[in-house]
């Protein structure tokens, strides 16, 4: 019984941080009345997307979890670290406006994730490719925080 209980926690528990935030920044984000570069995607597009990617983050480390070979190591630090940084990283644009520092943020978000796909892809190579819209996303994400820095 126990066991069943923690892989719910471990599936969702990047849907709980992402929702942790979410007071945190609500009543300060200006997406909309920021001058944003090209491609840039309307307001509604955010929480489908990042609901999506922290649901395949928790497949991802549930699955990796299920193996035998895992231990509570390199990849758990990595993981739970990127969840954190990615945390901070709405608090830090949206709440602080401290847009600079944003992009060199994200940056290490980038390295984080790329990192964690990594690791995941030496345990489990479905595990790594689970993240690689996380992963694509954030980049994507990387281009927005530098150029609405850079445009502001």
């Amino acid at each position: 019984m126990e066991k069943s209980w923690k892989k719910y926690v471990y599936l969702f528990t990047p849907l709980a941080v992402g929702g942790i935030v979410i007071p945190f920044i609500a009543k300060h984000i200006d997406y909309t009345s920021l001058i944003k570069p090209p491609f840039a995607p309307p307001k509604m597009i955010f929480p489908i997307a990042w609901t999506l990617l922290y649901l395949l983050m928790g497949i991802s480390y549930k699955r990796l979890k299920s193996h035998e070979k895992f231990n509570l190591t390199l990849e758990t630090v990595v993981y739970y670290g990127q969840l954190i940084i990615n945390a901070f990283w709405p608090i830090i644009f949206f709440t602080l406006k401290w847009r600079y520092l944003a992009c060199f943020w994200i940056a290490f978000l980038d390295c984080l994730i790329t990192y964690m796909i990594v690791l995941f892809y030496k345990k489990d190579k479905n595990c790594a490719y689970l993240n690689i819209p996380y992963f694509i996303w954030s980049l994507f994400a990387t281009y927005l925080t530098i150029g609405i820095y850079t445009l502001n």
